[in-house]
């Protein structure tokens, strides 16, 4: 596919306002914009509330000839949207993997090594009772981290426990409420992003549950919501920007006419910070 757009299309099957709340696409956008526009491109950037209405999105495009290339995020175990990009035979990076199958160029995270840096840190500080509020199953990424979680738990003997989120505030409160609430309550708790860890910090604030006293939480994807909560939250931090510059590089390297190439993008890596504490006794 020869250049005729200098675009490159972004699609996100997510709800418009959760853009707002969540920093991690807007740092995403920012790098693979900056790198584009070093090469007088531009990022066309469609939000569509599921992925019918994401692939639906890529006919037109691919139709229309209004884009280059395309990035591709959130990539699903059994993901229909890929097939459906090689059909239409527009370049595509993947941010997501890594997956040896793919037929695309894709950067790719290391989510379950992640997760296990996460667990040692909170293993290290004594806890055995620790929960995880997932995003949804359905994403690669999120299995990745959740089978990496319960093979970790039962190596050390700890017990681990797993509600599905979808990112939200919303679904933060509601799984933080449902963990605290029960007996065996965990002493420690992975969120998925930086939402959902500032929504349960406020229902221990609301339950009488001290954080860290007697209760740890520990975010994915650091962000200011992570510091300047109180206490601020401990981490995994990945440099998102970067991220972003690294797909650019691949999409352009694509319409060079370089070669399908797989990438992985730098180790997330954890910042302590006051809300990740020893259990209590």
């Amino acid at each position: 596919m020869t250049s005729r757009a200098d675009a490159v299309g972004l699609v996100l099957a997510r709800p418009a306002r959760m853009l707002g709340l969540e920093p991690f696409f807007g740092e995403l956008i920012a790098g693979i914009e900056e790198t584009l526009a070093g090469e007088g491109r531009s990022l066309l950037l469609h939000v569509v509330p599921d992925h019918e209405a994401e692939i639906r999105a890529y006919r037109r495009w691919g139709q229309g000839q209004m884009v280059d290339a395309v990035v591709l995020v959130n990539l699903l175990t059994d993901d229909p949207r890929i097939d459906v990009l090689r059909e239409l035979a527009i370049p595509t990076v993947v941010l997501g993997g890594p997956r040896r199958d793919l037929p695309f160029s894709n950067v790719g995270i290391d989510n379950a090594q992640a997760m296990r840096d996460a667990l040692s840190h909170l293993l290290s500080l004594g806890h055995l009772h620790l929960a995880r509020v997932s995003g949804p199953q359905t994403l690669f990424h999120t299995q990745a981290r959740t089978e990496a979680f319960v093979a970790e738990c039962e190596r050390h003997g700890a017990q681990g426990t797993v509600i599905e989120g979808d990112y939200s505030e919303a679904s933060g409160t509601r799984a933080t409420r449902a963990l605290l609430g029960r007996r065996g309550a965990p002493s420690a708790i992975i969120y998925d992003n930086d939402v959902m860890a500032l929504a349960g910090l406020g229902v221990a604030s609301e339950m009488g549950v001290p954080v860290p006293e007697r209760l740890s939480l520990l975010a994915w994807d650091d962000s200011a919501l992570c510091r300047l909560a109180h206490p601020p939250l401990s981490a995994m931090s990945i440099d998102v920007h970067a991220m972003g510059m690294q797909v650019a590089d691949c999409v352009l390297n694509l319409l060079a006419g370089g070669p399908v190439t797989s990438h992985m993008a730098p180790l997330p890596r954890l910042i302590a910070r006051g809300s990740t504490a020893p259990a209590a006794p």
